[in-house]
């Protein structure tokens, strides 16, 4: 027989369960001998050995399973006094030799590696209160002090504690546990699910809401660290409750580009193109998931077990992506691409050196002289910042539609339509795609179509509202390279469904498309525009052809460890340029 003593997260009192038999399973799930159901806890977390030698751990999980706060590779054979984190709880464990031993006044098993142990009442040893029947558990709640309550070492390294946050103003920041508790009992006083959002003034509600915390504090007060800035625990507590939790100070900072939720206790930021860990966390996975709620239900939009990820946009038109279980493993994840304050423009790209002045006053000539063009890039490159760009050359007496997954572009023109595809209802209806927005632009008389991204079938409708007297459109498209591009292009006219040969798909694209535009995003971080190419039509052999205007040559790496490099002219002049002088675009010949 083994007892296992552990720490219920949720009630912070501890059980103490008893297992006969030598395997016993670890895990969040049913099929478990025991079970802890918690997000943090994997479906099979862990497995435990009962032989001659002691008790064998063998870890299962994804997450990790730590003794003493070291995690454990493979096996390791526990010793006395060892405390084994799974997920959220801290576990212990003792064979029927060592409770009998305790039982009988040995202190061996004190004054362990994590710290002083917990010291229970003897008949809590004594094997003779329990009385197990095969492997049927035998489960007893312990309500007293000092306990397995010590947080061990690789969980507050994760959350924080007292001591190992730095100072906050006044005081340190409140360790999570902590601010766990006191959001669970503001929950208690205020079910905030009861309050109308659309008669309730989020300021009012705010105003209610930090009252409750500034009564709650006080009666925690015995149990708080003096030295805690209470301020900032309030306010890190409002902003889960009500808002965006820890992401709320990202959002906020004009510095960070990208915000990534990875789990509750990993947020990581892109500051200058780098990817940097914050140290921040949420308290719960619940709390993500409220987060995502707050997100997703204003829009319209659902998640949950059968629709398990959704696109969103923040009230700044940040991008979001929202992914949870059983999809995300770990637990509820979120990514944020955020939007500027201020609209970027072609001449700030200019000054990031992102795109050179000649490579921005050709575009805006292509643009004006209503040239199709394609933006072209990986993820995170910087083609929808690029296209909200050049949208902004169109003239402003021309009626633009716009159609995107989640709307982000933001045009200065006063004549826009601005369209966002709608996601099925419980009922799986209602669902419209980005290629029925596309279908029903070409009846809502258009002059010019931007697509924010073509990734399936509505390639093909975006091809044909180009040849059909939509000139000067524009759309984005995942790929490396221009000549990668048109491949993904030739794709993605197939999923469309049309039993198209492919001779007819390619005149098709080289008919519509008339310069690829390739954003690429470099190891230091920046972002350069590295090809300018026309789609000039097919060769002999049935090949698109397409020949470089302006392309970007990289020299090397310098001291900094930045990328070095040049935009040339390649020499070759593109077959519109005729069009261009004879719209007045082109004065004396020259491409800028």
């Amino acid at each position: 027989m083994i007892r296992i003593l552990y720490l219920d997260p949720e009630s912070q009192r501890e059980v103490a369960t008893d297992f006969d038999g030598e395997r016993i399973r670890v895990g969040r799930e049913g099929g478990n001998e025991l079970v802890l159901p918690y997000m943090e806890v994997s479906r099979f977390h862990a497995e435990l050995s009962v032989g001659p030698g002691g008790v064998t751990l063998t870890d299962r999980s994804t997450n990790g399973t730590f003794v003493n706060g070291q995690r454990v590779f493979g096996k390791q054979i526990l010793q006395p006094g060892d405390r084994v984190g799974v997920g959220n709880c801290l576990l212990a464990i003792y064979t029927a030799e060592q409770l009998q031993q305790i039982a009988e006044g040995h202190d061996y098993l004190t004054g362990g590696a994590m710290g002083a142990q917990p010291t229970y009442p003897a008949e809590f040893y004594d094997q003779a209160a329990y009385s197990p029947t095969g492997n049927t558990a035998q489960i007893q709640t312990i309500d007293h002090a000092g306990s397995l309550s010590q947080v061990p070492s690789h969980l507050a390294h994760a959350q924080g504690t007292a001591d190992s946050l730095p100072a906050v103003g006044p005081g340190i920041a409140a360790p999570v546990d902590l601010k766990r508790r006191v959001h669970r009992r503001l929950l208690q006083y205020m079910d905030l699910k009861t309050y109308d959002m659309k008669q309730v003034q989020e300021e009012e509600l705010r105003g209610r809401a930090r009252e409750l915390l500034v009564d709650i504090i006080g009666e925690l007060e015995q149990d708080i660290d003096p030295r805690l800035d209470r301020e900032l625990l309030i306010k890190e507590v409002l902003e889960e409750a009500l808002g965006l939790g820890p992401l709320e100070d990202f959002l906020a900072d004009d510095t960070v580009t990208e915000v990534m939720v990875v789990d509750k206790d990993q947020i990581f930021v892109e500051r200058s193109g780098k990817i940097v860990c914050t140290g921040k966390s949420f308290t719960t996975h619940d709390a993500v998931r409220a987060v995502i709620e707050r997100i997703v239900t204003p829009l319209g939009r659902r998640i949950d077990e059968s629709s398990p990820l959704v696109d969103a946009r923040l009230k700044d038109g940040s991008r979001v992506n929202c992914i949870i279980p059983p999809l995300a493993i770990k637990g509820p994840c979120i990514t944020i691409r955020k939007f500027g304050k201020k609209s970027l423009t072609v001449d700030d790209l200019v000054g990031f050196g992102s795109i050179t002045p000649q490579i921005a006053a050709f575009l805006k000539k292509c643009v004006l002289g209503r040239r199709n063009i394609i933006i072209s890039g990986g993820t995170g490159s910087g083609k929808t910042t690029l296209l909200n760009c050049l949208s902004a050359f169109i003239p402003s007496d021309e009626r633009i539609v716009t159609i995107e997954d989640a709307a982000e572009l933001r045009l200065p023109q006063d004549h826009v339509v601005s369209l966002e595809t709608k996601p099925a209802n419980l009922e799986g209806k209602g669902h419209f795609s980005i290629r029925d927005l596309v279908k029903n632009s070409l009846r809502m008389r258009p002059d010019r179509i931007v697509v924010g991204e073509c990734r399936g079938g509505e390639a093909l409708d975006m091809l044909q509202a180009m040849n059909t007297g939509h000139d000067g459109s524009l759309t984005t498209g995942h790929a490396n390279s221009p000549t990668d591009m048109m491949s993904r292009l030739e794709t993605m006219v197939l999923m469309a469904g049309m039993d198209l040969p492919i001779r007819a798909i390619r005149d098709q694209i080289c008919s519509a498309i008339d310069i690829v535009v390739q954003q690429s995003r470099f190891s230091d971080g920046s972002r350069r525009v590295t090809h300018v190419t026309e789609v000039v039509g097919l060769d002999d052999d049935g090949r698109i052809q397409l020949e470089d205007v302006f392309r970007f040559q990289q020299r090397g790496i310098d001291a900094d460890g930045n990328i070095d490099g040049e935009v040339f002219l390649t020499g070759y002049i593109p077959s519109f340029v005729a069009d261009l002088i004879n719209a007045g675009l082109i004065q004396d010949g020259s491409l800028m």
